[in-house]
């Protein structure tokens, strides 16, 4: 008896109407929400990871342009430079 008087109600009816509304049809559903929520958690992830690697080049090409011995080696490492009368063999490893 009591159960239907509650069903009845339109006040909790229409309070029950809202949530369902708010929940599942509403285009800031719970879902969505959820979702913006990981994302969000993506994007400042992928942020902290591009900060370090930002510090890391800095920090790399501040010793390049500092100190000639790095960069003859990283010349010779990744552009394959050679000085005069020098031959350059580059091993492959599978």
């Amino acid at each position: 008896m009591f159960l239907l008087k509650v069903l009845k109600n339109k006040y909790f009816l229409t309070v029950i109407a809202l949530l369902a509304w708010l929940l599942f049809f509403d285009k800031n559903d719970v879902f969505t929400q959820y979702d913006l929520i990981q994302k969000c958690h993506k994007l400042e992830k992928d942020k902290n990871y591009y900060i370090v690697e930002i510090e890391h080049n800095r920090t790399n090409l501040n010793e390049l342009r500092t100190n000639k011995k790095s960069l003859e080696t990283f010349s010779r490492e990744k552009y394959l430079m050679k000085k005069e009368n020098e031959d350059v063999y580059i091993f492959v490893t599978k």
